[in-house]
């Protein structure tokens, strides 16, 4: 009697067990653990090379939403990221969004600069300062073929004679 009630209560425990991971997968996947409730934002930018859905949107160095949504705008040939960020967080309406890198090969994420604005943007609003990722594959081959300009040199000046 004593060994089916231990095994009772060690299968309640390893249930309690399972159900605990799957409560935590389903709320990373939704992304709810950053703070409960989130609004989305819109940036356009010209480049987002290696930008993904789920890539960190983050400011002043603290993670404060997820990439949600890439797509082509095909009259302008730019990309509009749409992006969820914390509620409670309220954004100037002249913030700054930029494509940043981990390292220096690392993921990319973007990364919000608030500005001084005394309105803030409202759900769905689009941030219209942006600045684009850097492409480091053109730039080392830019730098590799001497396609980069150097900056114009003094000419020497010689004795007079």
């Amino acid at each position: 009697m004593k060994q089916s009630k231990l095994e009772f209560l060690v299968g309640v425990f390893v249930l309690l067990g399972l159900a605990a991971v799957a409560y935590l997968t389903i709320q990373l996947g939704a992304g709810s653990l950053l703070g409960g409730d989130t609004y989305a934002l819109e940036a356009r930018f010209t480049n987002i090379s290696g930008l993904n859905t789920g890539s960190n949107v983050v400011v002043a160095g603290v993670n404060v939403g997820k990439v949600e949504a890439i797509r082509m705008e095909p009259s302008e040939y730019t990309a509009i990221v749409t992006f969820r960020v914390m509620s409670g967080l309220k954004l100037p309406t002249d913030s700054m969004a930029s494509i940043k890198t981990t390292g220096l090969i690392g993921d990319k994420y973007v990364a919000l600069s608030p500005g001084a604005d005394e309105t803030y943007l409202e759900p769905g609003a689009r941030i219209t300062m942006t600045e684009s990722s850097v492409d480091l594959e053109s730039l080392i081959g830019k730098v590799a073929f001497g396609s980069v300009s150097e900056t114009p040199q003094e000419p020497e000046k010689t004795p007079p004679q």
